[in-house]
């Protein structure tokens, strides 16, 4: 059986947003069945967490003693075990590894820099001077990606990918601001990804832990 860890509780502001939920979802799109190891505050800093998972992070994978951590390399694992995250085809294949990880390294860094200013120093004034440079920056990114997009339902057309799963989960990050809403073909994009009955199996799942926890 795989076991992913997640967090028994988070602030209202990162429930839904946490990053075991990408691998929830690669796994929900796999029809692979797993259970989750729930912490508790402060389990992520304890040696035997951190000897699994050097950062302290979520989500790791285990199984049959196999220990994985970064949810990119986990949904690349996964989808070794299923065409529904990486085709057959080596060209498919490698272009939705391509598209998994620009979306880890050309976007997620830049749309965290801005997440985290509007999130814990809005109120700063370095970062109300920093905010512009960086919304410019992640606005050029976000066109370059648009442009590559298209007209096409997802990233390399018509069939979802691993690439896909990766790219909107690091979009929907910019749900608080007006960056996404503001771009009705990444915005489309987005919801159509979401939309898929796996995403809101995983969605589901994530959030009904926060909810039991909270009981």
């Amino acid at each position: 059986m795989i076991t992913i860890s997640a967090f028994r509780w988070v602030p209202e502001t990162a429930r839904g947003q946490v990053r075991d939920l990408r691998v929830r979802w690669a796994l929900e799109e796999a029809g692979l069945t797993y259970r989750t190891r729930l912490l508790e505050q402060g389990d992520q800093d304890q040696p035997q967490y951190r000897a699994l998972q050097p950062f302290g992070q979520v989500p790791i994978l285990e199984e049959e003693g196999l220990v994985m951590f970064e949810s990119g390399a986990i949904v690349l694992h996964l989808g070794e075990r299923s065409e529904a995250l990486l085709p057959q085809d080596p060209g498919a294949r490698a272009r939705a590894t391509q598209w998994l990880i620009a979306a880890l390294n050309s976007v997620e860094p830049h749309v965290m820099t801005v997440v985290a200013i509007d999130l814990f120093y809005a109120n700063e004034k370095w970062a109300q001077l920093r905010r512009p440079g960086a919304v410019a920056f992640l606005e050029r990114r976000l066109a370059a990606l648009c442009g590559a997009l298209g007209g096409k339902p997802f990233l390399d057309g018509e069939r979802f990918t691993a690439g896909d799963l990766m790219m909107a989960s690091v979009l929907r990050l910019l749900e608080r601001t007006d960056l996404l809403s503001g771009d009705a073909r990444l915005a489309a994009y987005v919801a159509r990804c979401t939309s898929r009955a796996a995403f809101q199996r995983a969605l589901a799942a994530q959030l009904g832990d926060f909810r039991s926890a909270a009981a």
